[in-house]
């Protein structure tokens, strides 16, 4: 591969046109990728390795999960998440969480309000002491969570919230 100003002159770098170790986070300044770094001005699957973008580099959309007697919350598909609950509840442990990783809940009080949750003992509050939800109709509690590999430590929470 011929250079000429430490810029190639073909269209892509393979791996083994790298030595190892020759690009390091120190020598890539903030923003020094971006669409005007590629000839037709795009970022997609043909400019990016498999596994160079995962769902823990990027945002989320709120997921809405499922209202019943036990919900289900698989924190790998819907970090972010909603649930309006009809009557009282119990929320099950979180399944397929990664070690270190945030996850949020927002529990909305249905139309007549005054419902309660079962908390599943993965999750951990201060105290050892699970909260009261806001029993006030149409009104949501949004509850913050990192993820230590075996319990869900509750890390901020907001309550009485009016979303409308």
């Amino acid at each position: 591969m011929a250079f000429i100003n430490s810029i190639p002159s073909t269209t892509s770098i393979a791996t083994s046109d790298i030595q190892a170790d020759a690009i390091t986070n120190a020598k890539i300044a903030d923003d020094a990728i971006n669409s005007e770094h590629y000839t037709d001005g795009s970022i997609d699957t043909d400019h990016i390795a498999d596994n160079q973008i995962t769902t823990a580099k990027i945002g989320y959309a709120e997921a809405t999960l499922s209202d019943g007697a036990t919900i289900s919350w698989d924190v790998a598909a819907s970090p972010i998440a909603k649930v309006t609950i009809a009557d009282n509840r119990t929320l099950a442990a979180a399944s397929n969480g990664t070690t270190g990783q945030f996850v949020s809940l927002l529990i909305i009080q249905d139309g007549t309000g005054s419902r309660t949750i079962t908390w599943n003992a993965v999750y951990e509050f201060k105290d050892d002491t699970a909260p009261t939800l806001t029993t006030t109709a149409a009104k949501g509690d949004i509850f913050t969570f990192r993820y230590n590999g075996s319990k869900f430590l509750e890390i901020g929470r907001n309550t009485a919230l009016t979303l409308s």
